[in-house]
């Protein structure tokens, strides 16, 4: 959706949840971020009503997209395939308890993507959120990968892993 983003001079831009700043400390849209998770969980419930079953289907995105995709994962009652979070963080990472998480997706599969000079979501926040998931799920399903000289932008190396990810957890019926 189009909405009014603070960082962004409160001016609308595509945006799945509003962001206030970019430190580890600064505030988080905690109803924004929720319910955006909720309208993915509706997508995916519509996948499901279509006939895909849940466990067939990653989420996936880049930046703000990645960081809902992995909190989606993380707090759905749909069994997934996996997550391909790249150039992202954890948002709400306060929320979730301390250790493994409780849910149907502790043994997801997780492809965590970051460039080691994203200037605007620095490599650090990667290297924390990929801490803090292999504390809450089983950490040999955690795959990070990190790229030399990248931005917060993609390379081809980047887009390989992922479809060696998608091709090894949604192989064909």
């Amino acid at each position: 959706p189009v909405k009014p983003v603070s960082l962004n001079m409160n001016m609308s831009m595509p945006s799945w949840f509003d962001i206030i700043g970019l430190s580890p400390d600064s505030q988080e849209d905690e109803a924004g971020i929720k319910q955006a998770a909720e309208n993915v969980k509706a997508l995916i419930d519509q996948e499901v009503k279509n006939g895909i079953p849940s466990n067939r289907i990653i989420l996936g995105g880049f930046s703000q997209g990645g960081a809902l995709s992995l909190y989606t994962a993380l707090t759905t009652h749909q069994k997934l395939a996996g997550v391909v979070a790249l150039s992202c963080w954890l948002p709400l990472r306060a929320s979730f308890p301390q250790g493994p998480i409780t849910g149907v997706n502790t043994d997801i599969a997780v492809l965590q993507c970051h460039g080691d000079c994203d200037p605007l979501v620095p490599l650090m926040f990667g290297s924390l959120t990929v801490e803090k998931l292999k504390s809450m799920i089983n950490p040999a399903n955690v795959t990070f990968k990190t790229y030399s000289g990248m931005m917060h932008s993609s390379c081809i190396e980047e887009m390989m892993d992922i479809k060696q990810f998608i091709d090894k957890h949604l192989p064909p019926i």
